[in-house]
């Protein structure tokens, strides 16, 4: 991990962006707690750490929602870093990936029903190169004294948090958005997912099927998950469902 830039915000959040490899990514990381402490006493206590998943728009497009989040955790004590998605933003581009997403546009502008083929061409192999990427990151950024336990993951690509949650022990707890399309082939995945669940969910979310995001909530295998639906589209998330997300986290990384 080497880090490109960093700047003080104006509510003392520290961001900082680097790369991973050819990954390019942010961190930030809460103001330091003010104390009337020497300035030999120990260091602060490691914050625990809440990976941010993207939205498959790019980081600098994506920017603004990703820093409100990272401001609200920061405030509740929480690190938090994103990673930019496999084809997106400044990344080489992906022609399969560009493919499928141009046929799943097609099909919609089309008014066709989505079908299995598009979304397994679009999503799958996403979560099959994405996971690794954030495994890596992750080993980064606990390998930074500033950083510790526990880890959280929040938002994204929901089949991406779903294999996270699989296959990843050091994550004890996620946010899920269910707002993208999900291949039938995670079904089985999310029904190995323990960890206590967060799931949001927008009614009326014009690109989203929600029966198949109830059904993959009924899917999960966690003894504790909670659906938190709300009326409204893809981007009209209330204030409100944010902050039960943050007590979510409060109640399982602190």
């Amino acid at each position: 991990m080497q880090f490109t830039s960093e700047e003080r915000l104006d509510d003392g959040v520290l961001e900082r962006e680097f790369t991973l490899g050819e990954i390019p990514g942010i961190l930030w990381t809460p103001a330091p707690a003010p104390t009337s402490a020497p300035t030999s006493g120990p260091a602060p206590a490691p914050a625990p750490l809440i990976l941010l998943g993207p939205p498959p728009l790019g980081l600098r497009r994506a920017y603004p929602r990703l820093l409100a989040r990272a401001r609200r955790s920061a405030a509740d004590g929480f690190a938090t870093a994103t990673i930019e998605l496999p084809g997106r933003g400044d990344r080489p581009r992906w022609p399969a990936a560009e493919q499928a997403l141009a046929d799943l546009r097609r099909a919609m502008e089309a008014g066709e029903p989505v079908g299995d083929e598009i979304i397994d061409a679009l999503i799958l192999p996403l979560v099959d190169k994405a996971v690794p990427e954030w495994q890596a990151a992750l080993d980064a950024l606990l390998s930074l004294p500033e950083i510790g336990g526990p880890v959280g993951y929040s938002g994204g690509v929901i089949s991406i948090g779903t294999r996270l949650a699989v296959v990843e022990p050091r994550i004890s707890a996620a946010v899920l958005f269910a707002g993208s399309f999900v291949p039938r082939a995670m079904f089985e995945e999310a029904r190995q997912v323990t960890i206590p669940l967060h799931v949001l969910l927008q009614w009326d979310d014009e690109g989203n099927d929600r029966q198949a995001a109830l059904d993959l909530f009924d899917a999960f295998g966690s003894k504790e998950k909670t659906l938190h639906a709300n009326m409204g589209g893809h981007t009209g998330v209330p204030q409100f469902a944010g902050d039960a997300a943050a007590r979510f986290f409060i109640r399982h990384l602190k």
